[in-house]
């Protein structure tokens, strides 16, 4: 399955489109040097096919580009750096 993921940094939020369907990892950016991965929402129909998980890698990467420390209010984006230690030095 191919997902595209879009960085709207307007909305602060990187979006999934899949099969018509969406997903969102919404961030907030609390000190010009952190991002807070607030939210994630996947569409039901989208659900358990890896869509969240291409798009908090997508999300990190872009923290490791900008240099920004990462904090994860949000319940999946926290698990998910638990599960990958390879995102553990991003964390604020």
């Amino acid at each position: 399955m191919s997902v595209s993921i879009q960085h709207h940094p307007e909305d602060q939020e990187f979006v999934a489109t899949v099969d018509g369907y969406e997903a969102e990892l919404a961030y907030s950016q609390p000190a010009p040097d952190t991002i807070d991965f607030a939210h994630t929402f996947v569409d039901e129909a989208l659900r358990g096919k890896g869509v969240g998980e291409a798009l908090a890698k997508e999300g990190l990467a872009y923290a490791r580009e900008k240099n920004l420390r990462v904090k994860t209010s949000c319940e999946f984006m926290a698990g998910f750096v638990q599960r990958h230690p390879e995102y553990q030095d991003l964390l604020a």
